[in-house]
This record gives structure tokens, sequence and C-alpha cells, in this order.
């Protein structure tokens, strides 16, 4: 399987930072008394869960999508060229226009 870029791979890793303060922060309220405090906590954990969960979905859905990219190319090379070329083609004719 090819290599992710080095931009979603920044990405990932700052997301996995942003989970890891979250889970930092979850713990260091853990023994809070205060009704308000314990329902946001609540709350976070609850939304830690579902984006960790998104997280593991979209990550998979991006190596699928990386996968079948790379197959295409080296399958059909001339395809993709063609297609770029014509992308190329109605981009340029599209930001010319006044």
């Amino acid at each position: 399987m090819p290599r992710k870029p080095a931009y979603a791979d920044q990405a990932s890793e700052e997301l996995r930072e942003i989970v890891r303060h979250a889970g930092a922060l979850l713990d260091a309220t853990a023994d809070e008394a205060d009704e308000r405090i314990q329902k946001a906590r609540q709350r976070l954990e609850e939304r830690l869960e579902a984006a960790k969960g998104k997280y593991a979905d979209i990550e998979g859905l991006l190596d699928e999508t990386v996968a079948t990219a790379d197959r295409m190319v080296r399958e059909k090379p001339y395809h993709v060229v063609g297609g770029s070329f014509l992308l190329g083609l109605f981009l340029g004719w599209f930001m010319s226009r006044k």
C-alpha cells in the first residue's frame, strides 16, 4: 500500500494530540464534585468517544481511497494523464473568465 502524504500524517498526529489533551483534561477533573463539571466531563467523554469512532472511520476511508487511486494510476496511467489535462483546461478556462 502506498504511503500517505506528509500532510495526512501531520493532521493525524494533531488529532491524536487533541484526543490526548482531552483525555488528560478528563483525568484532571475526575475528583471534582461540582455538578456542572461532572456534566461537562460526561459530555466531553461522550464526544471524545464519538470522535475516536469517526476518526477510525475516516482513517480507514482515506487508506481505501489512496489505495484505489494508486491502483487506478498504475492500471490506466493514460486515462489519469488525460483526465488531469482536461481538468487543467477546464480550470484554466474557468479562472480566465471575467
